[in-house]
């Protein structure tokens, strides 16, 4: 036995050697390439701490920190009728559907939940661009006219953060079909006289933007959102015209008039609480630290 060799330069080996770091630890910001630990991309609302850049954030973690105390109660969903088309591409549709599900942890693309913002009672929807890049299914329209029907049921404004590449294109003339179902949904809500805020966040295009996403009574958007119907390489093609810098940006769109506020994420929740409490008429919200609504249980169905 050579005591060297299988004692002393293991255990040398052993304390100099590299230790492995789990991947998850860290996040590279796609604007600046800053390498972010996840704890503090997390405690700064995926917003980049060195290039101010808003990164992807799941509906769970927005509705986390936009909720008092992170509380929220999810709204059940009508489950739409699976795979009607019987679509295959390179793979089933429903077996995109599961890949999508197990990679999100969600059911589908929007995630519907009621709580309070500052103490005001709200109904809230949020897409998920991860799943599938949020693209608008039965699902989705389903999920909308819950929420607006939940909040004319409660009497609660509906504010709704968008985020999709357009219509699901595995459902064919059924998710083009849900533009027309969400304007329903939306000119209900304003025949209940309620009101419908639209948070437009990077990126939302598509048919979304020629729908719901377009119709708020008050139209937020977050900085540098990507915003837009056709891509602007289609639309350089059709005009054979350079377009301009910053175009389809939320900055150009705010300069522009198609939208009201262009906010920072951090921000965004206090503006949120002054616009709702201002146009359901009730006092201005006291300043500080909100005590969390004792009644309601973090993520439980309704």
């Amino acid at each position: 036995m050579n005591w060297i060799t299988n004692y002393v330069r293991p255990t040398i080996n052993s304390l100099f050697s590299r230790r492995e770091v789990p991947e998850n630890l860290w996040t590279k910001c796609t604007e600046c390439g800053t390498m972010l630990f996840h704890r503090e991309l997390a405690g700064n609302l995926n917003v980049c701490t060195n290039c101010d850049h808003h990164m992807a954030i799941t509906p769970r973690d927005r509705f986390t920190g936009l909720f008092d105390g992170g509380i929220f109660v999810e709204i059940k969903v009508p489950e739409p009728v699976a795979d009607p088309l019987h679509f295959r591409d390179q793979k089933k549709y429903p077996d995109r559907l599961k890949a999508a599900q197990k990679a999100t942890g969600e059911r589908d693309a929007m995630l519907l939940a009621e709580g309070e913002i500052g103490r005001t009672p709200v109904v809230v929807a949020a897409q998920d661009f991860a799943f599938m890049g949020g693209s608008m299914s039965m699902y989705v329209g389903n999920a909308i006219i819950a929420g607006a029907q939940r909040a004319i049921e409660l009497k609660r404004p509906f504010v709704l953060f968008s985020a999709a590449g357009g219509a699901r294109m595995q459902e064919g003339i059924l998710g083009l079909m849900q533009m027309p179902r969400t304007t329903v949904a939306v000119q209900m809500l304003k025949e209940a006289g309620l009101p419908y805020i639209v948070v437009l966040t990077h990126p939302t295009t598509g048919g979304v933007t020629a729908s719901y996403a377009m119709l708020g009574d008050v139209q937020i958007a977050e900085p540098n959102a990507l915003i837009g119907f056709a891509g602007a390489r289609v639309i350089e093609q059709t005009i054979r015209e350079k377009l301009p810098e910053g175009f389809q940006r939320a900055e150009y769109l705010l300069d522009h008039g198609m939208l009201d506020r262009v906010t920072h994420r951090k921000e965004l929740r206090g503006e949120l609480i002054t616009i709702l409490r201002l146009l359901t008429r009730m006092p201005p919200a006291v300043a500080g630290e909100l005590p969390a609504p004792g009644e309601l249980t973090s993520g439980e169905p309704a």
